[in-house]
């Protein structure tokens, strides 16, 4: 399975950025090509995306575990059904928060399980892919709070 972490100090308070990311209100302002969030109830929620040739997708998420205490919050891809369970048979974000002195250590992890084929093809195009997803995300965050 393909995971894709990457690790940022951003210049603020571990609770003020734990407030943005377990917000899933919130991700538009800085997960990239979120354009809204639906339906968002009792951990549940659907990202309305905008594509590369300006289409919207929809993604459903749940969340899967979130810790305030420990700085950790998982949210995972319901795929049955959807544009991407062609493509992928899991998908899990995680993101994880530490305290420093300087601000807050922001980890996020995207793990994807790749279907078919793709898996022996795609695992270094999905890497690739992901890790600029994640760079795109930590700029945001570093935008609105750092």
């Amino acid at each position: 399975m393909p995971k894709t972490r990457r690790t940022r100090t951003i210049g603020a308070p571990l609770e003020e950025v734990w407030a943005l990311v377990s917000d899933p209100h919130h991700l538009p302002r800085w997960w990239p090509r979120v354009v809204r969030v639906e339906a968002v109830e009792g951990g549940a929620f659907t990202e309305v995306m905008r594509g590369a040739k300006g289409r919207d997708v929809r993604a459903d998420f749940e969340l899967v575990q979130a810790d305030g205490e420990a700085g950790r919050i998982v949210w995972s891809q319901r795929l049955e059904g959807s544009a991407f369970a062609r493509l992928l048979s899991s998908a899990e974000t995680e993101v994880r928060l530490e305290g420093t002195e300087g601000g807050t250590g922001v980890t996020i992890e995207l793990r994807q399980a790749l279907r078919g084929f793709f898996p022996r093809v795609g695992s270094l195009l999905v890497r690739r892919a992901a890790g600029a997803t994640i760079e795109e995300a930590l700029d945001g965050l570093e935008r609105i709070v750092g």
